[in-house]
């Protein structure tokens, strides 16, 4: 005999086929909803502003590498930036620059190395350079030297940029050139030990820099004997 068959609901649908379908629904968006929600706290903007889009994808990765990346996982546990921003290059590269917290700066030297190879991956080979979060003070008008520390300065948040970006190749030498037009162009000069490892990036430290600070800074190698 025939099975007698369960009644259908309007328009023909098995409600309790709907009703497992609507289930594994529910619980997939939430899923989606909780994976986006642990990625947002690798990113956390100043004064509670929102990512963009860019910042979100950005924050993503860093998550997945701390899901994924054994080398990485526990490094970067307790790790989040503040902000991305892509850039145009120079040579026609694009760039990506992470701002991070002061305070983890030091934590983000540790991994970078690791950290930006395993970015620069994710996001097609745009070039990755990380810089902190620095504050600068107005110089102070009531004349006294010590009402603003010197890392405040225009002139040491500058410098410490510079350092910054080349990270972890170390800056050897400075020279100011002025040209005939009375315009100013810094010349930095890099460890040549880093050469092979850092020399395609010249381009994008320039780049990067002017767009931070509006100064234009050349960045090479001395010459070796």
């Amino acid at each position: 005999r025939d099975r007698p068959r369960r009644p259908l609901a309007a328009g023909g649908a098995n409600p309790h086929l709907a009703s497992r379908t609507f289930a594994r629904c529910r619980r997939c968006i939430g899923g989606l909803g909780d994976m986006a929600l642990t990625a947002r706290k690798k990113i956390v903007k100043e004064k509670g502003q929102e990512p963009d889009e860019f910042e979100e994808s950005v924050a993503q990765a860093l998550f997945d590498l701390e899901a994924t990346n054994n080398e990485l996982k526990a490094d970067l546990r307790d790790l989040f930036i503040n902000s991305a921003k892509e850039v145009d290059v120079a040579t026609g590269r694009k760039a990506i620059i992470i701002h991070v917290p002061y305070r983890l700066l030091k934590p983000f030297h540790k991994i970078q190395q690791r950290l930006v190879r395993e970015l620069e991956k994710k996001f097609s080979g745009k070039d990755v350079v990380m810089v902190a979060n620095r504050k600068i003070m107005r110089k102070p008008s009531s004349g006294i030297s010590n009402a603003r520390p010197r890392s405040r300065t225009l002139t040491a948040v500058h410098d410490a940029i510079l350092e910054d970006l080349v990270y972890p190749t170390e800056i050897v030498g400075k020279r100011l050139r002025h040209k005939v037009d009375g315009s100013k162009v810094l010349k930095v000069y890099l460890n040549p030990k880093d050469r092979n490892t850092t020399e395609y990036k010249l381009d994008t430290f320039s780049s990067v820099y002017q767009k931070l600070t509006g100064k234009h800074v050349v960045f090479e190698f001395p010459l070796q004997d």
